[in-house]
């Protein structure tokens, strides 16, 4: 028996009829699936810049250390931490590196700093963003 004046039809507006959101799924499927976009992105950037600044950590330390060998100087502790910033990187993140003898909690070691562009959008960045240190303990 069919429904009389309930305007219960797909379509027509009237009653509880579902009509005035038709295409709202398609719009709901964009906006989230653009804010879900936008948000993966930033995860990945974020583990860009963790990756970039742990790796010009690592770099700096390990000039320190090689600096400090007995038959090494300052120059070589520079030299092997722009080797591998430029290894792992590239160039442009090797660019600005230098060595100084400091005393750290007493003891007298070798400093080797790194400046270096902060990764924004990709590797592209504000030139002098990020800076590291490494320490090596100097012989006397």
């Amino acid at each position: 028996m069919p429904v009389r004046g309930g305007g219960t039809e797909m379509g027509n507006g009237v009653g509880g009829g579902r009509g005035g959101e038709r295409g709202s799924a398609v719009v709901d499927f964009v906006l989230v699936g653009g804010l879900l976009t936008v948000f993966f992105l930033a995860v990945i950037q974020l583990t860009l810049v963790l990756h970039v600044r742990n790796t010009l950590i690592d770099a700096a330390s390990s000039g320190a250390r090689y600096g400090t060998l007995a038959d090494r100087t300052s120059a070589d502790a520079r030299e092997r931490a722009a080797v591998l910033i430029e290894t792992a990187l590239n160039a442009d993140f090797a660019r600005d590196i230098s060595t100084s003898e400091v005393s750290f909690q007493g003891v007298r070691t070798l400093e080797v700093t790194v400046r270096a562009p902060l990764p924004v959008i990709g590797l592209i960045g504000p030139l002098a963003g990020l800076e590291v240190r490494g320490h090596a303990a100097a012989p006397d």
